[in-house]
């Protein structure tokens, strides 16, 4: 009698949506990284990177500007670049910021094996894709909410040091918006394979130099080795994929932009059903 009550109970109890789900599991690990010191030192050096890198890209962009006045070989560098420098200053600092939110992928994942965690996660958590699509979610809209927040942050400290060198950038062109969207996706993206190799390596020094060679080592390495091969194999490294989908107008010899989000896309997608696969195979 006793077990069939209990049993009615625990059954009750999960209609009611008690016991564990998959907004529970996004709460928890919310809870988890937003408690974290490293990670909260990791997004405010992400921010100040951002935002200084833009200072100084003003700053060299004015000094450019003013040699260009003066030099005819600087106006016709100028001229070839589309005139409109300032544009791309806000984002200036993306290159590091991709390189802080990747790492910080990496070892929210990786340091649940190296310090157990992992363990009391799955034994509260069985279904393991749960608490990796809950941590995946976590990260990626946090790396795409601090980017588009730090671009813009970056674009309003940039704008009086663009000034006093006669340059205008407004914020809010088609194009200021298209950057600040668009970089802040890839960064979220970065962010997701940078868990993915987290959960695949288990190890932060490992994923975080994978990351590294991929976004880093890889692009400069098919440039330096000649053959057609690499010269066309490089416009699909991942790193690679932001211009195309930044750029104004198409580039020769580079990727469409559909085509780059397809890749970007692609390089997102693979890494993240792989360590899900993985996840549920091996032993924690």
């Amino acid at each position: 009698m006793r077990t069939a009550t209990v049993s009615r109970k625990a059954a009750a109890s999960s209609a009611a949506g008690h016991g564990v789900n998959f907004l529970r599991v996004l709460d928890s690990e919310f809870i988890k990284f937003r408690t974290l010191m490293s990670t909260k030192i990791l997004l405010a050096c992400t921010a100040l990177v951002m935002v200084g890198f833009a200072a100084l890209s003003a700053w060299g962009t004015g000094q450019f500007a003013d040699a260009a006045a003066q030099d005819p070989e600087a106006a016709a560098a100028m001229a070839a670049q589309g005139g409109d420098l300032a544009i791309t200053v806000p984002t200036s600092g993306i290159a590091f910021a991709q390189l802080i939110l990747g790492s910080l992928g990496v070892l929210l994942m990786s340091s649940e094996f190296t310090t157990g965690m992992a363990r009391s996660t799955f034994a509260a958590v069985p279904r393991r894709t749960q608490p990796f699509l809950a941590k995946l979610a976590v990260v990626a809209v946090a790396s795409f909410i601090l980017t588009a927040v730090s671009t813009y942050i970056a674009g309003l400290v940039s704008l009086p040091i663009l000034d006093s060198f006669d340059l205008k950038l407004d914020l809010g062109s088609q194009q200021s918006i298209k950057l600040l969207i668009v970089n802040s996706i890839y960064v979220a993206a970065v962010a997701a394979i940078g868990m993915s190799l987290g959960s695949l390596l288990r190890n932060s020094a490992g994923g975080i130099m994978s990351l590294v060679g991929l976004f880093f080592v890889a692009p400069i390495a098919f440039q330096l080795i000649p053959g057609e091969f690499f010269e066309e194999a490089r416009k699909y490294l991942p790193g690679n994929t932001i211009n195309p989908l930044t750029a104004v107008e198409h580039v020769p010899d580079t990727l469409e932009a559909w085509q780059a989000a397809l890749v970007l896309g692609a390089w997102v997608v693979v890494p993240v059903v792989l360590a899900m696969f993985v996840l549920k195979k091996r032993d924690v």
